[in-house]
């Protein structure tokens, strides 16, 4: 979900409400402590430099259960952050911890923002030999291509 969005939603909201895929919500005491320009410079396996840029929202809760969020104050962090940071319209991932420190992606569902797993991949499948259906192939055929990809010479890994 990209921080417009979030912003064109949060007008909308009587409170503002997180919630984990399994259902589960944030505590409605949290805070957001952070939001932040996240850069990532790095080369994938098949050699390619590569850069995202993401915007990050720290979500915590303590024992001040008085505490509520609402929609208005975070819609003016959030233009704080895009003054002070030059923010763009990028897209928001979430930090929150459960039981140790997760990044999720967001989506909007039912009145909640709803944290959303997210997954690892290979960003370079085809110099890797990598197919959607890799799970099919047999653990020979794995071992060559990833000799062929990863082995002494193959400019990767």
């Amino acid at each position: 979900m990209k921080l417009s969005e979030i912003k064109t939603i949060l007008p909308t909201m009587a409170q503002v409400r997180f919630q984990l895929e399994d259902g589960s919500l944030v505590p409605e005491h949290f805070h957001v402590t952070e939001i932040g320009k996240v850069t990532k410079d790095f080369i994938d396996c098949g050699g390619t430099v590569r850069r995202e840029e993401r915007i990050n929202f720290q979500l915590w809760y303590a024992n001040d259960g008085d505490h509520r969020l609402l929609p208005e104050k975070l819609l003016k962090i959030i233009d704080k952050s895009e003054r002070t940071l030059g923010l763009q319209d990028g897209e928001v991932e979430i930090e929150y911890q459960s039981d140790t420190i997760g990044l999720y992606a967001v989506e909007f569902s039912d009145g909640a923002f709803v944290l959303k797993s997210k997954n690892t991949t290979c960003l370079a499948k085809e110099d890797c030999g990598v197919t959607d259906n890799t799970t099919s192939r047999r653990i020979s055929e794995i071992r060559v291509l990833q000799t062929a990809c990863c082995g002494p010479g193959a400019g990767s890994c």
